[in-house]
């Protein structure tokens, strides 16, 4: 295979690595505070010959290959639009920061604040995990409470009487991974820190932050330069079948 095919397949798996990234967040739109990803592509230039004496450019580029790709991702951490639900055990938190998990794999991170209460009253996510307070215990509601509520501040209080605050903490966006169920782990030696003063809206949900108008149009340019890669591969394949026949037919 030459330096084309080996270009263009580069080129192809990228495309294709995109497009997964776009068909996950599409099908994220409506996933509670959801991040959208992105693929970044980057070019790989390499030096396949001696270059020329005399510093000829045109003679020099000759000598090189250049080769683009997916070289990474990233994740778009802009905030979601805010819906009102009326919910009592739903929360937004207006700005940065993130909620404070507790789930069997240790602390992690979540932007969706669709919780509920559980036999024990604990307060918990919809996969199970406790959801914890600004000291990193669990959170538990009394019995028969009549009114539970949250200041802007994260200050909990039932029938009146307070019961803490909800942990809000911040890390910094290069340190988080993502850790399945719409969860953010920080990486091995980065941490979080407690936001002092975050702003919770009680009875709101923040949305997905990715636009389908934008996912689908990008979705379709993938889509064709994917088809104008695999036509050039056709077309280079055809040429190399070309050249095999002749030379294997000749005398």
């Amino acid at each position: 295979m030459d330096n084309s095919s080996y270009i263009n397949l580069n080129r192809q798996s990228g495309l294709l690595r995109e497009m997964s990234v776009i068909a996950n967040n599409i099908a994220n739109i409506s996933t509670t505070g959801y991040r959208r990803e992105g693929v970044i592509f980057s070019e790989y230039v390499r030096q396949i010959g001696a270059q020329p004496a005399g510093g000829e450019i045109a003679a020099s580029l000759e000598q090189n290959v250049s080769m683009g790709g997916a070289g990474a991702h990233f994740v778009d951490f802009t905030n979601g639009s805010l819906t009102k639900t009326g919910g009592n055990y739903d929360f937004a938190i207006d700005g940065d920061g993130f909620f404070l998990i507790d789930t069997p794999d240790g602390e992690r991170l979540a932007r969706a604040g669709r919780f509920m209460t559980n036999g024990d009253g604990m307060l918990i996510t919809s996969d199970g995990n406790n959801v914890l307070d600004e000291a990193g215990a669990p959170i538990q509601i009394p019995p028969d409470v009549g009114l539970f509520a949250v200041a802007g501040d994260g200050s909990m209080s039932a029938d009146g009487n307070p019961l803490g605050k909800i942990g809000v903490v911040m890390a910094p966006p290069e340190a988080l991974l993502r850790s399945g169920g719409n969860l953010w782990q920080v990486r091995d030696g980065q941490g979080f820190e407690p936001i002092e003063t975050p702003r919770i809206l009680q009875g709101f949900l923040e949305g997905s932050n990715v636009e389908p108008i934008l996912e689908i149009a990008r979705m379709i340019e993938v889509q064709r330069a994917y088809e104008a890669g695999q036509q050039l591969l056709d077309i280079d394949n055809d040429r190399i079948s070309k050249i095999i026949r002749t030379i294997s037919q000749s005398p």
